[in-house]
């Protein structure tokens, strides 16, 4: 008798964290999910954003994140800073820092059963040598750099996260990760 594999209800979960949660980290969310969107595998993950300081917690994304995602057809105008919670280090399967300087924040605060989990978001999409600058001293062409380097991570992290999800629901084993 063939015993057929169970099906994981519980999406993937991904955490998005900059150092406020007004310009990188809500763009990556809202870019991300808009990868999966497109991919039809926006079901399967559930997607947040945060910021490892608290400064603007309740607040929009920067204007410039906003318009910058408008243009490419995201709304991230709904969103709201917060800061890192501590909940965030069980609840998230994924949990994306912008720069070093943010991994090494999460890393401070995260517990130990969750530290493999903390990653520099373009590493995982395979550019281990860069990070994604924050441009919120700069100004349009800053969020338009930063908007093409979160769109091309976010459709390989997208690739490469696709087939754990594939993995998963035909009860295969995955090394992608």
């Amino acid at each position: 008798m063939r015993v057929e594999p169970q099906k994981s209800t519980l999406p993937r979960s991904v955490l998005f964290v900059c150092l406020g949660n007004i310009c990188r980290s809500p763009l990556a969310e809202g870019v991300f999910r808009e990868v999966l969107v497109t991919r039809g595998m926006e079901r399967n993950f559930l997607l947040d954003s945060a910021g490892t300081g608290g400064w603007h917690a309740g607040s929009a994304p920067d204007p410039r994140s906003i318009e910058i995602a408008a243009r490419h057809g995201i709304d991230i105008s709904g969103q709201k800073a917060r800061k890192v919670s501590r909940e965030d280090f069980a609840r998230f399967d994924l949990i994306f820092g912008m720069d070093r300087s943010n991994v090494a924040d999460l890393k401070a605060i995260a517990p130990e059963a969750a530290q493999g989990r903390i990653q520099l978001f373009l590493e995982f999409a395979g550019d281990p040598s860069r990070e994604v600058p924050d441009p919120y001293y700069g100004g349009p062409e800053g969020f338009a750099s930063v908007y093409r380097m979160i769109r091309e991570a976010s459709e390989a992290i997208a690739t490469r996260l696709d087939g754990r999800v594939a993995a998963s629901e035909s009860g295969h084993a995955s090394s992608t990760m």
